[in-house]
C-alpha cells in the first residue's frame, strides 16, 4: 500500500466529549516523612496539558488540520488553563462552563521518573450538562467535515445517541472511541475504535482470528455501524467492515516506552485523514503509523504533520532521492520541521567521474541535507551546445541521487536556478570552481536572508568536457 499524507489543513475536525486538564508536579524525594510512612517530594517543576478529548482535539491541529472542541468544564481556574492551553494550539473550544463542578483534573506527583500517586478533582456532570453539549454540536455541524466522540464516562456524552442521530441527519461521519460495556448507546455511529480488552469486554474473549472478525460483524449489524477498528496492541489492528475482507495492520513501534494517549493518536489521525478525504484503509494505516510514533515517546504526545509525513516517506522509502519541486518544497519543510540544515548544489553533471562525486561528498558536510539540482536536457544544450548532453535528465538524476552523499535532486529548466534557489532558501549554497563567491549564481539571494555561500575545489583535471576530448582521441 503506497500511502500519501493528505491535506489535513483542507480538514475540518470537530471533538465533543470528556475534557480534562493533566497535571504533573515533579520533584526530587531523598526522605520519608516523620508523619507518615511517605516519600517526601520537594516539587521543583510544574507542567500542565489537555487530557481526554482535549489531547484528541491537540493530536487534530498538530496534524494542522482545523480542530474544534466541544466538553463541559468547571468555571475555576483549572478550565481557564485548559482553554488558554489549547487556543494557544489553535484549537476552536466551545465549552460549556459549570459553576457547581469542577474541571476534570488529574494530578500526578512524580519523582525520579515514577508517578508516586494519581489525585483526581472531578464530580459525575449531569443529563442536564450532556444536553448543553449536543446543542452546541448541532450549532457547529454546518462547517465540519468530520465528529470524533471521546468517551471517557465522566458525564459529557451522557445524551450521545442524540448526538450521534444529529450529526447523522447533517450526512457527517461520526467516529467513537467507546468506554464500557454498553455500546449500544452508540448505535448508528459510523465508526468505533475499542481497543481489545473493551471489545472482549461487549463480546466476549476472542480465541482466533475468525472469531474476532465474526464477533466484529456481529457488531456491526446489531449497532449499524459501517466499520469497526479494533487495537490490538502488539498485534496491530484490525479493521472490521461489512461484506469487505478484515484488514489487519501490524504495530508500528520497534521500541514501546508509554503506550498513554496512544488511543488518542489513533482516532486524531484517522478523523483527521479521513476529514482530508483519504479512503479509509489508507487512514487506518496512517493511524498505525503515527501510534507506532506515539508509543515510542514518554507521556502523552501529539505527532505533528510533517513527523508524519517523514515516517511515511521513509516507510516507503521515499525520503531521499529523484523528486518534483513540490516534493521537494515539502521535503524541505519536514528537514526544517526537524532542525536540519540544508545544503544546496546544482550542475549539468552529464558523465559523473571522480571530481564530481568528491565534490558532492565536501557538500554534504555543508548541511544535514544535500539538494542536487540538475540543469535539463534543454538547458544543457543552450549552455553547452550540440551534441550535450551527452546522458538524457533521467539517467543523469538516476546517477545523482545514487550517491551515498546526496539527499534529493531536482531539475530545472532555466539556465540558472536562481529561481529555484529563491524558493527553496537553502541553508548554505555550494558551488565547485576557482571564482570567488560573488561569481557564484544566487549567491546574491542566499546572502540577503542571511544564508552561507561556500566555493568548493574540484579534483584538479576531472571534468566532462575532459573525458570526452580524451574518448575523442582514442
Amino acid at each position: 500500500m503506497k500511502l500519501d499524507i493528505p491535506k489535513f489543513d483542507a480538514a475540518r475536525v470537530l471533538v465533543v466529549g470528556d475534557v480534562m486538564l493533566d497535571r504533573y508536579w515533579h520533584g526530587a524525594t531523598s526522605r520519608i516523612s516523620p508523619e507518615a510512612p511517605v516519600p517526601v517530594v520537594k516539587v521543583s517543576n510544574a507542567e500542565d496539558s489537555p487530557g481526554g478529548a482535549g489531547n484528541v482535539a491537540l493530536n487534530i491541529a498538530a496534524l494542522g488540520a482545523a480542530a474544534s472542541l466541544v466538553g463541559l468544564v468547571g468555571n475555576d481556574e483549572a478550565g481557564e488553563e485548559l482553554e488558554t492551553r489549547l487556543r494557544a494550539a489553535g484549537v476552536l473550544c466551545e465549552f460549556e462552563k459549570v459553576s457547581n463542578k469542577p474541571t476534570i483534573t488529574k494530578l500526578r506527583i512524580i519523582s525520579r521518573h515514577q508517578q508516586l500517586i494519581r489525585l483526581d478533582f472531578e464530580e459525575q456532570f449531569d443529563s442536564k450538562d450532556a444536553d448543553a453539549v449536543n446543542q452546541k454540536v448541532s450549532d457547529l455541524l454546518d462547517d465540519i467535515d468530520i465528529v470524533i466522540v471521546s468517551d471517557y464516562n465522566k458525564g459529557a456524552l451522557a445524551s450521545v445517541s442524540g448526538l450521534i442521530a444529529d450529526a447523522k441527519k447533517a450526512g457527517i461521519r461520526i467516529l467513537v472511541d467507546p468506554k464500557g460495556q454498553d455500546f449500544s448507546r452508540y448505535r448508528g455511529a459510523t465508526l468505533l475504535t475499542p481497543n481489545l480488552s473493551e471489545f472482549e469486554q461487549v463480546m466476549g474473549v476472542c480465541e482466533s482470528e475468525e472469531e474476532l472478525v465474526d464477533k466484529g460483524c456481529a457488531l456491526l449489524k446489531e449497532l449499524d455501524l459501517e466499520a469497526l477498528l479494533i487495537t490490538r496492541g502488539e498485534h496491530g489492528m484490525s479493521l472490521v467492515r461489512a461484506d469487505q475482507p478484515e484488514l489487519h495492520f501490524p504495530a508500528r513501534a520497534r521500541d514501546v516506552f508509554d503506550v498513554t494517549g496512544a488511543g488518542d493518536t489513533v482516532i486524531s489521525v484517522l478523523g483527521a485523514a479521513l476529514a482530508a478525504g483519504a479512503d479509509l484503509p489508507d487512514a487506518v494505516a496512517l493511524s498505525n503509523i503515527a501510534a507506532g510514533l506515539a508509543v515510542t515517546r514518554l507521556g502523552t504526545v501529539a505527532i505533528s504533520g510533517p513527523e508524519l509525513r517523514r515516517e511515511v516517506q521513509r516507510d516507503g522509502g521515499s525520503d531521499r532521492g529523484v523528486m518534483s519541486q513540490e516534493q521537494l518544497a515539502l521535503a524541505v519543510a519536514d528537514a526544517r520541521a526537524h532542525g536540519e540544515k540544508v545544503a544546496f548544489t546544482n550542475g549539468c553533471f552529464d558523465i559523473i567521474h571522480a571530481g564530481h562525486v568528491g565534490y558532492l561528498k565536501d557538500a554534504r558536510q555543508c548541511g544535514d541535507r544535500l539538494i542536487v539540482a540538475i540543469n535539463d536536457d534543454d538547458s544543457v544544450k543552450r549552455l553547452k551546445g550540440e551534441g550535450r548532453p551527452i546522458n538524457p535528465i533521467e539517467r543523469r538524476m538516476a546517477v545523482v541521487s545514487g550517491l551515498e552523499s546526496v539527499d534529493w535532486v531536482v531539475s530545472f529548466s532555466e539556465d540558472t536556478p536562481e529561481a529555484l534557489i529563491g524558493e527553496i532558501k537553502p541553508d548554505c549554497l555550494v558551488k565547485g570552481g576557482d571564482y570567488g563567491v560573488e561569481g557564484v549564481v544566487g549567491a546574491d539571494i542566499v546572502s540577503a536572508y542571511g544564508g552561507e555561500v561556500k566555493v568548493l575545489s574540484f579534483l584538479d583535471d576531472c571534468s566532462t568536457s575532459a573525458i570526452v576530448e580524451k574518448i575523442k582521441d582514442r
